[in-house]
């Protein structure tokens, strides 16, 4: 499956950013998605994951109750909705698609085997 990540930019902290992720190639419900992001001189991590059909997600701690994923599978689309950001979320943003129609879902980043460009977001203080 190929990924095509979309709507990073320049935002002041506590506003609000929504990245998109458009999937081709493949079933886009067979496949978990997730976001992840790398910030300068620091290691890739998970940001959230949903299964193929949305019934189950995952968020890394310093994101719950800000950053929200879902999937339209009509659309073959995923989506972060990040809402009150912080400068520490300034990173480079991913999406990753792993082979999986279980309603379980991984965060590790070593399951998640096709990745999109990346997509800049920088908050500003």
């Amino acid at each position: 499956v190929q990924l095509q990540a979309s709507g990073g930019g320049l935002v002041q902290a506590g506003g609000s950013l929504r990245l998109s992720c458009a999937a081709s190639g493949r079933t886009f419900s067979e496949y978990a998605m997730g976001w992840f992001r790398q910030a300068p001189g620091k290691e890739r991590e998970s940001v959230a994951t949903i299964s193929w059909n949305g019934g189950t997600t995952l968020y890394a701690d310093s994101v719950k109750g800000r950053f929200t994923i879902s999937r339209d599978n009509a659309k073959n689309t995923v989506s972060l909705q990040m809402n009150s950001l912080k400068p520490e979320d300034t990173a480079v943003y991913y999406c990753a698609a792993r082979f999986s129609r279980s309603s379980t879902v991984v965060a590790d980043k070593k399951y998640y085997r096709s990745w999109g460009q990346g997509t800049l977001v920088t908050v500003s203080s």
